[in-house]
């Protein structure tokens, strides 16, 4: 990650990211979170502490954290020194400093925090930590992570986490990356996790329920579940796929872009729609219906492991990189399972496109249209396109280049069109100014 420059007009707070403009902080790249929590199901309260490892980007005399309003700073220290002062107020935690920290500096910063989380009302509903009937999840997209954390909750802020988690003993609690420890005490159990691969804040999670963990295949990818036994007949026939889903994106994107593996979690609740999260993918209850009737899901969920969770958009207007490449994976596994062909679907939703509002460019859709169904089928538009434009084999090239090229790291629209410029011997200057820049649809090619 780059630094970030104050951009705006004069007079004007200056903004990371204008679809969240509240959201992100500026005067510091952050490494690191270490989080020690503590949290009981009956009452919805959490508590513990946040350590967060960052460099000062110039000199630092008072910055800003993303937090919510609905949990209490009881402590603050910096480089194992109190503040001169402190507080939470509009999302954000106001940190003051006794002395200013040079450019350069490591900067460690220690909060003890805690209360009943809520989730952060925004643009697309609820968003971050919620109850449930018997536990809790998180649903961090976009800016959900301030909803249990502190912390700098934009995309292009990636760190390492180690989150450990005390709950009661009958929860099974799962955070992202490896499982380091579960210990059993006093009617409390503790899970400890380190996710070492740098992460968008937006994409660490925390779930608690009455859950059980299966292991489900080794075959390359070691995959598990997590969900309640009751959902487990179920379950075995909804994902008994994924083991060869998995092998198909392998191929056609490049290697599992994680070292500890891929977990499904499927909750005793009802969701509106899955969850994805770095190396985890969320499920409810009703997508496990013992009927294969969410597949396509489970497609676009285990492909954003790939697009939007390791090569992840810098700002996002970019969503398009996450979106349409998911759903375009869906279609690639239907035609692999000798379903519908890409090209049937491609047709098919290019004519709902036309009868829809044609005023979303895809490039820049707005913060409210940014999760808009146009954006995801557009977008898979725009790829099918570009794979008749340049033939098979460029366009896989071309993907798992990209992968390879920005794993782990941001990335933004002409990123990708300019390496997509090496995959073909034609201008693509007029498929992308038709595709990502102009509101009306255009035509599919003949021969697509």
């Amino acid at each position: 990650m780059t630094g970030r420059r104050r951009v705006a007009k004069k007079g004007a707070p200056p903004v990371i990211d204008p679809y969240l403009p509240s959201t992100g902080n500026f005067g510091y790249r952050l490494s690191r979170y270490e989080l020690e929590l503590e949290y009981k199901v009956a009452i919805n309260r959490l508590s513990g502490s946040a350590t967060i490892t960052a460099m000062t980007l110039a000199e630092l005399k008072t910055f800003t954290l993303d937090l919510s309003d609905a949990l209490a700073v009881s402590k603050v220290t910096v480089n194992g020194r109190r503040p001169s002062q402190f507080r939470t107020a509009a999302g954000k935690l106001h940190i003051t400093l006794s002395d200013p920290l040079p450019a350069g500096a490591a900067m460690t910063v220690a909060v003890r925090y805690g209360g009943s989380p809520r989730p952060i009302r925004s643009h697309w509903g609820e968003v971050g930590f919620e109850e449930l009937a018997e536990g809790a999840l998180v649903a961090g997209q976009p800016n959900g992570a301030e909803s249990w954390f502190p912390c700098d909750d934009h995309p292009s802020a990636k760190a390492s986490f180690r989150v450990q988690i005390s709950t009661e003993s009958p929860y099974f609690a799962i955070a992202n990356g490896k499982l380091l420890a579960r210990r059993a005490r006093a009617g409390m159990t503790t899970w400890s996790y380190e996710q070492a691969e740098p992460t968008s804040t937006y994409l660490v999670t925390l779930q608690v329920g009455m859950y059980n963990r299966h292991r489900m295949s080794k075959n390359g990818v070691e995959t598990f579940s997590v969900l309640p036994d009751r959902l487990r007949a179920n379950f075995d026939h909804d994902f008994g796929r994924q083991a060869q889903m998995m092998s198909l994106f392998v191929e056609l994107f490049g290697p599992y872009p994680l070292s500890d593996g891929y977990t499904v979690v499927v909750t005793d609740d009802d969701l509106e729609i899955p969850l994805e999260a770095q190396g985890i993918s969320i499920f409810g209850a009703n997508h496990c219906d013992g009927q294969r009737s969410s597949e396509r899901l489970i497609a676009h969920e285990l492909a954003h492991q790939w697009f939007g969770n390791s090569v992840t958009a810098k700002r996002w207007r970019h969503i398009w990189l996450h979106e349409g490449f998911a759903c375009y994976a869906e279609w690639l596994w239907s035609e692999h399972c000798g379903e519908t062909s890409t090209t049937e679907l491609a047709h098919h939703h290019h004519q709902r496109l036309i009868n829809s509002a044609q005023n979303l460019v895809l490039a820049d859709p707005g913060p409210r249209d940014m999760f808009d169904d146009r954006v995801y089928k557009r977008g898979a538009l725009t790829l099918h396109a570009l794979r008749k434009a340049i033939g098979d084999t460029n366009f896989f090239a071309l993907l798992r280049d990209w992968t390879t090229r920005y794993r782990h790291s941001n990335a933004v629209t002409d990123d990708f069109t300019g390496l997509a410029a090496n995959y073909s011997k034609d201008s693509l200057h007029a498929l992308w100014a038709a595709w990502l820049y102009s509101p009306k649809v255009p035509p599919l090619d003949p021969r697509a």
